[in-house]
C-alpha cells in the first residue's frame, strides 16, 4: 500500500473528497500525535481495518461524511439564504417547548400572564447569541464546537466539548420523554414507557445518521403538520371554557420565582448556542449576515414562544379542572395534552393528533444527536477517527438509558436540566464574546482557518480554563434548586446562577487574557 502524502490535503478539506481521492485499499483518518494530527489533519488507514470498513459503509448508503472538518465553499451550496430560519422555526414547533410553558405554573406557582411575560423577555435574551453564532457558519464553514477553538483554544474547548455531548445526550432524552408520555397516554397506558422511547429513539437516529441535508429536508415540512396540531389544540382548549388567566402578581416570592422560571426559559432559549454554527454551515459565504442574524433570532424566539405560552395556557387550564391536573400528575404534558384533545373533545382523531404530536419531537431531537458528534470528534482525536454516524448510534444507546431513568421524574429532571444548560453555557458566552467583540475587535473575517487545526497558533486556553473555574464558582453562589442553594439564590429568593457564571467568567476572563496574550502573543 503507498502511503498517502498528508501535505497535500488542506485542513478543510472534506472527508468525502479525502476519500475518493485516496488510492485503492486506504482512506483517511487522523494521526496518532495530537499536535501533528491536527496540523497535518489527516493520516493513511487501511481500508481492512475496522473503522476503513465503517467509512465504506458510511460512503456506499450516502450518509454524510464530513465530520469536523472544514466545508469547503464549492460544498457550501443552500442557496436559501433563509433555510437556518425555517430550521430553527420546526425544530422549536414541537412538544417539548410545550412542557417549559406549563412549568411556570405547576413548578413556579407563577399565573398565566406572569408566565408569559417571563417566556418573552428571556426566550428572547436566549436567543440572541444563537443568532450571532450563526453568523460563522457560513464564512467559514466550521461547526460551532470546532470554531470555539479560536475562542478557548485546542485543549481549553474540550472542556466544553465534553458540556456539550452531556447537554446533547439530556436534551434528547427530555424529548423523547415528552413523546414517550404522549405515547403511552394515546394507547392508555398500554405502551410502556421504554417502546415510546424506542420509536421516537429509531426515527431520530435514522435521521441523524444520514445527516445534514436529511435533516434539512425533513425540518423544511414537518413543521407545517406540527403547527396545525398546535391549532387545534388552541381551539379545543378555548371550547372547553376551562382556561382562566389569573391576575399578575407582585412581591418578593413572585420576582424569585420569575428568576428561578427565567433561568429556565432562558436556558431553552440559549442551550442551542453551542449548535447554532452547525446548521449554517453550507450557507455560501457571501451571505447576507442581516438577513442570517435577523432570521434566525426571530424564527426562534417566535417560534418558542408561541409553543411555550400554549403550554402555558393549557397548564392554566389544567389548574381549574380537577381531571386535567390529575392526568397531568399521572402522565405528565402527554396526559394533558391527551384530556385537552381526547377526554370529552376529538375522541380518535385526537388520537391521532396525539400520536403525530408526539413523532414531532423527532425534529428536535434529531438537532442533539446530529451535533453531539462533532463535539465527540474535537474531544480526542482517537475520537475523530470514529465516523460521525457511530457517534450518533452511540449516543442514541445512552440516552436511551437516561429516558427510561427520568420518565417518572419528568418536571424535576426538566427543570434542573434546563437551569444547568443556562449556567455552563452562560460561561461559554462570558469567554467567547469578549475574546470577538473586545480582544479581536469584532472583526467577523478576522480568523485565519489554516491555523484551525495548529495548537501552536491558537490561544494557549489558559485564560479560558482560569475564567471557566471562576464561572463555575459564580454558579455555585447564584444558583438555586431543590438540592442545593447558594447564598446569593436564597438572598434573592430565586435562582440567578446564570448571571453570576455569565458575570464571573466575563470579568475573569477580561483579567487572565491580557496576561496570556502577553506572554504568548496568541
Amino acid at each position: 500500500m503507498a502511503e498517502v502524502d498528508v501535505e497535500k490535503y488542506a485542513p478543510e478539506e472534506s472527508l468525502s473528497e479525502k476519500y475518493e481521492s485516496v488510492a485503492a485499499g486506504e482512506i483517511i483518518a487522523v494521526s496518532d500525535d495530537d499536535s501533528s494530527a491536527d496540523a497535518a489533519g489527516i493520516r493513511s488507514v487501511k481500508s481492512s481495518s475496522f473503522i476503513g470498513k465503517l467509512e465504506k459503509f458510511a460512503a456506499k448508503y450516502k450518509m454524510e461524511l464530513i465530520g469536523i472538518e472544514a466545508v469547503p465553499e464549492d460544498q457550501r451550496s443552500d442557496p436559501n439564504v433563509w433555510m437556518p430560519a425555517y430550521f430553527w422555526w420546526a425544530a422549536n414547533l414541537v412538544m417539548p417547548p410545550v412542557s417549559i410553558g406549563c412549568l411556570g405554573i405547576s413548578t413556579f406557582g407563577l399565573s398565566f400572564w406572569d408566565s408569559v411575560l417571563t417566556i418573552i423577555f428571556f426566550n428572547g435574551l436566549g436567543c440572541l447569541p444563537v443568532a450571532f453564532y450563526s453568523l460563522f457558519g457560513p464564512l467559514y464553514g466550521l461547526r460551532q464546537m470546532v470554531f470555539s477553538r479560536f475562542w478557548f483554544g485546542y485543549h481549553g474547548v474540550k472542556i466544553f466539548g465534553v458540556l456539550n455531548v452531556i447537554g446533547c445526550i439530556c436534551w434528547t432524552a427530555l424529548n423523547t420523554i415528552v413523546a414517550a408520555s404522549l405515547l403511552h397516554s394515546v394507547n392508555d397506558g398500554a405502551m410502556p414507557a421504554w417502546a415510546g422511547i424506542l420509536v421516537v429513539a429509531i426515527g431520530t437516529l435514522i435521521l441523524g445518521m444520514f445527516g445534514y441535508k436529511l435533516v434539512h429536508n425533513y425540518e423544511k415540512y414537518s413543521w407545517i403538520f406540527t403547527f396545525v396540531i398546535i391549532w387545534i389544540l388552541i381551539a379545543r382548549l378555548k371550547m372547553s371554557g376551562n382556561f382562566s388567566p389569573g391576575i399578575l402578581s407582585t412581591g418578593a416570592l413572585e420576582a424569585g420565582n420569575v428568576l428561578s422560571y427565567g433561568s429556565v426559559v432562558f436556558g431553552g432559549a440559549n442551550g442551542w448556542a453551542t449548535y447554532a454554527c452547525d446548521y449554517a454551515v453550507y450557507q455560501k459565504k457571501d451571505a447576507s449576515k442581516k438577513k442570517i442574524f435577523f432570521s434566525v433570532f426571530f424564527a426562534l424566539w417566535m417560534s418558542l414562544n408561541f409553543t411555550s405560552i400554549v403550554g402555558s395556557a393549557i397548564m392554566a387550564a389544567a389548574a381549574n379542572t380537577p381531571a386535567w391536573d390529575a392526568e397531568y400528575n399521572d402522565n405528565s404534558i402527554g396526559g394533558l395534552v391527551y384530556s385537552v384533545l381526547v377526554t370529552n373533545s376529538l375522541h380518535g382523531f385526537g388520537k391521532f393528533c396525539v400520536v403525530f404530536f408526539a413523532l414531532s419531537c423527532i425534529g428536535v431531537s434529531v438537532v442533539n444527536i446530529y451535533s453531539l458528534a462533532f463535539s465527540m470528534q474535537i474531544i480526542s482525536h482517537y475520537f475523530a477517527i470514529i465516523p460521525r454516524f457511530v457517534w450518533s448510534t452511540i449516543g442514541t444507546g445512552v440516552y436511551f438509558g437516561v429516558s427510561m431513568g427520568a420518565f417518572y421524574s419528568f418536571d424535576e429532571f426538566m427543570s434542573n436540566f434546563m437551569s444547568i444548560i443556562a449556567y455552563w453555557i452562560c460561561i461559554y458566552e462570558g469567554i467567547s464574546l469578549p475574546e470577538h467583540f473586545i480582544f479581536r475587535r469584532g472583526n467577523l473575517y478576522g480568523y485565519d482557518i489554516t491555523k484551525i487545526n495548529d495548537p501552536s497558533s491558537l490561544p494557549p486556553g489558559y485564560a479560558s480554563t482560569f475564567a471557566f473555574c471562576c464561572g463555575v464558582a459564580g454558579t455555585v453562589l447564584g444558583m438555586g434548586q431543590v438540592w442545593y442553594e447558594g447564598p446569593i439564590a436564597v438572598a434573592c429568593k430565586g435562582d440567578v446562577g446564570w448571571q453570576f457564571a455569565l458575570i464571573f467568567s466575563f470579568v475573569s476572563y477580561m483579567v487572565a487574557r491580557p496576561i496570556e496574550l502577553h506572554y504568548f502573543h496568541r
